[in-house]
């Protein structure tokens, strides 16, 4: 007897993905990461019984190892989590806030009239440790010193390196010149290493042993959590070590919105998630299907929700704490509808005004799933390549840059100020199937890429639920970023005669370099088993047992 997988609109079976790749299908388990290593890593503990938080949780860690411009102990992170046990979705907001002594003055009478966009006075309290210790403590089955081992391991003893990191080492690293701990940790008197060159962080492995061993206590106000501050404080930074002790990950509760017998999740602020969220519901009445894939009617329609979305994240969003007009209202039928009437059908708006107000950056991105059917979709981000730049001499930890997240225009939710959470472009998603107790999770995802990440979460789910694709197809298929004002890059897949299109509708077309379209990782919930996908712009891979 077979039962159904994925099948395209029509009810068929889809053949293998254009690209080469085809998706994986697995009966137990699966990872899908953005480096090999990191996926096999994640593998390795469900085959030793591990669940997906542990697999997760595993890969994250040895990510920071192998792709250290992208993500490590010294950023944030983000999760969405199916407990099969409990039969729900649940989130967790690991990302730090800015130091006690941040203040927009500061930073005015220093002479900055925009954020800093790298250096010390970026750098704000790294949540990421706090997300793998607590996933672990409270639905994983391994301890925090196993979850580091594979990553010890590797950063004692050295992995080569692969090609696409190789490229974005290159195009990201001269951020680590002008600080002593870079250039010593992540160069070669200046020089970065190359595709195949074996590489070891003796300084990083010696960190995390030093983790596995106390805790993370050590971290959060302990011996490595004072230097990280006084070092940070020395370069002109703002954290202090009471700004370390005083942090603490938060279990939130996702926000979705339904679309096609499916619903899309996402974690509420300080994230950018619901602009995934405003956007599907923008297009939700449109004939999306009837403009066909990435005709200009389509990649139009796309490219105006977005910018609705995103002058309402601009104008609405921030640390939550702080914001006056809440998600709920930014979903709300009222308010979509006004937004809607904003989308000009036949000529691209450069800048359209945020909605009525209620009244009264680089990145990693993995998924993990196990026998027992628990999903995690997880993003763990230093916000820049390499993050500020800033390198902790000795430690090998590369700090994040999330305070270039802040404005400093006066009067919003995400102006700057101490002990404040930014604004953040990581976001990981989750789909469920169904409605009411008949809800069941389907898909986790994740597209990483700064502002291309709510955009490639709306592209990503519209090639499944409305053209049909197979899940690698979906990942595989061209991609457009809009990226301010009317410019927009789309892949070169993209026929020249929608960009000349588009063109006529007032959109500036550009190529979308290389790197630029984001990485997607992707497992679906079958009847029984997973299929599971890795976007071929990254190194990584989709694997399963």
């Amino acid at each position: 007897m077979f039962l159904s997988g994925i099948r395209d609109a029509a009810g068929q079976s889809r053949a293998p993905s254009m690209a080469g790749r085809s998706t994986v299908y697995v009966p137990h388990g699966a990872v899908a990461t953005s480096q090999p290593l990191a996926t096999a890593a994640g593998l390795a503990v469900l085959e030793k019984g591990g669940n997906a938080i542990d697999a997760a949780v595993t890969a994250a860690i040895v990510l920071n190892v192998v792709e250290p411009m992208m993500t490590g102990i010294g950023g944030d992170l983000f999760a969405l989590f199916w407990s099969a046990k409990e039969s729900r979705l649940v989130g967790l907001n690991a990302s730090g806030r800015s130091g006690a002594l941040l203040t927009r003055k500061a930073l005015v009478d220093r002479g900055h009239t925009r954020m800093p966009g790298s250096g010390a006075e970026s750098v704000t309290v790294p949540g990421a440790l706090s997300g793998w210790a607590e996933l672990l403590e409270r639905y994983g089955t391994i301890s925090l010193a196993e979850a580091m081992a594979p990553a010890i391991d590797l950063a004692e003893n050295g992995f080569p390196l692969t090609p696409v990191i190789a490229r974005d080492w290159e195009e990201t690293g001269e951020v680590l010149l002008a600080d002593q701990g870079g250039r010593a940790t992540y160069t070669s008197d200046g020089s970065f290493p190359k595709t195949g060159d074996w590489l070891t962080n003796k300084d990083l492995a010696a960190s995390f042993r030093l983790i596995a061993r106390l805790g993370p206590g050590v971290f959060y106000g302990g011996s490595l959590g004072e230097t990280i501050a006084d070092r940070v404080r020395e370069l002109g930074g703002f954290l202090t070590v009471d700004d370390f002790r005083q942090h603490r990950a938060e279990w939130v509760t996702p926000i979705s919105v339904p679309f096609k017998g499916h619903r899309l999740y996402e974690l509420p602020p300080n994230g950018q998630g619901i602009a995934a969220l405003e956007m599907l519901r923008i297009l939700e009445p449109y004939d999306l299907a009837g403009m066909g894939h990435n005709t200009r009617d389509y990649l139009h329609h796309l490219i105006e929700a977005k910018k609705l979305a995103f002058a309402d994240l601009e104008r609405f969003v921030g640390d939550p704490a702080y914001m006056r007009t809440p998600a709920e209202h930014l979903l709300s039928d009222g308010f979509i509808a006004e937004r809607r009437l904003h989308l000009n059908a036949t000529r691209a708006v450069a800048r359209p005004e945020p909605g009525p107000a209620l009244t009264a950056s680089e990145t990693i991105y993995l998924t993990a799933a196990d026998k027992d059917g628990n999903m995690v979709s997880l993003i763990n981000s230093l916000a820049g390549g390499f993050g500020s730049g800033v390198v902790v001499p000795g430690t090998g930890i590369a700090l994040q840059n999330r305070g270039a997240g802040f404005t400093m225009t006066e009067g919003l939710p995400n102006t700057v100020g101490p002990k404040k959470r930014p604004f953040h472009t990581i976001i990981p998603a989750f789909v469920t199937k169904g409605a009411g107790t008949e809800e069941r999770p389907w898909m986790s995802y994740g597209v990483m890429g700064g502002s291309m990440q709510p955009q490639g979460h709306v592209q990503v789910l519209l090639n499944l639920l409305v053209f049909g694709m197979d899940l690698q197809e979906a990942l595989d298929a061209a991609r457009f970023r809009h990226l301010a004002g009317n410019r927009v890059a789309l892949e070169a897949p993209i026929a020249d005669l929608v960009k000349r299109q588009l063109g006529e509708m007032g959109h500036e077309v550009v190529d979308l370099p290389p790197g630029s379209a984001g990485g997607g990782q992707a497992i679906v919930r079958l009847q029984r088993g997973y299929a599971a996908a890795s976007d071929p712009r990254k190194d990584g891979m989709a694997a399963g047992h």
